[in-house]
């Protein structure tokens, strides 16, 4: 029995995770501002439409459409409990960042106390994305890769709450979002490449049972029922700034 497991990717799913990132970002770069108004109060649709945009789309959502471009010699599954737990975390450290950081948003220690905290729950979630792969075999994991893929979720989270309350114009926050976009992959595909992959049986094909485990073919099922969720969310946003805004005009 060989234990090596190959692993490939393929590159228009890569290309699409970036895509998503990309969309992600500029929605929370265009609802961050809107989070506490002139009052200081928080806007809760605009609070969970930055937290979605980024947190749910350009972070987990991508996330799996990134382990959708990694192909195993084995067969994969996913604990349902792992995988619902990471989006989560991550949504919660998002929210918390963001809100943490628009009551006060020229505080470069909030920034910084934020940054770090929403690039570990970055971190976490991906890592427990990965906890949640069922194969038969293990993960070894490079400690050094690992350490480098924290510290750029921490730089890379640091630098997404600058720039979601730093950007006005169309044109800045598109470059921003892209920015944003290459910096989540560059997290995601350094911690990829952290793992190393070890089968531990004969039967390479046979996915590994349990509670709420499901198929990698029935990833992509679950991944699109919780974006088209989250954009039914950030459509009702969409619709209710409109109202406000026509109202204003009228006004």
């Amino acid at each position: 029995m060989n234990p090596k497991v190959i692993s490939t990717y393929d590159p228009n799913f890569v290309l699409l995770s970036l895509a998503i990132a990309f969309v992600g970002s500029f929605i929370a770069l265009s609802a961050a501002r809107r989070i506490v108004n002139a009052k200081g109060q928080v806007d809760v649709i605009d609070l969970i439409s930055a937290t979605l945009g980024l947190g749910g789309i350009g972070v987990w959502t991508m996330h799996f459409i990134g382990m959708l471009a990694l192909h195993l010699d084995v067969r994969v599954g996913y604990s349902m409990t792992e995988t619902i737990v990471s989006l989560f975390v991550v949504c919660i450290a998002t929210g918390f960042a963001l809100t943490y950081v628009a009551r006060a948003p020229s505080s470069w220690s909030r920034l910084l106390t934020a940054g770090a905290i929403l690039g570990l729950g970055v971190g976490v979630m991906h890592y427990l994305g990965m906890y949640g792969m069922r194969f038969g075999g293990y993960i070894g994991w490079s400690i050094p890769i690992v350490a480098a893929s924290l510290l750029i979720a921490v730089v890379a989270a640091t630098a997404a709450l600058w720039l979601a309350f730093n950007t006005s114009s169309l044109a800045i926050r598109l470059v921003a979002a892209a920015v944003m976009a290459v910096a989540v992959c560059a997290m995601h595909y350094t911690g990829m490449s952290a793992a190393d992959f070890v089968c531990t049986t004969d039967q390479r094909q046979l996915l590994p049972g349990g509670f709420g485990i499901i198929s990698a073919t029935e990833l992509p099922k679950i991944v699109l029922l919780v974006s088209v969720g989250i954009a039914l969310v950030l459509s009702i946003d969409l619709t209710v700034q409109r109202i406000f805004a026509t109202k204003k005009q009228h006004a």
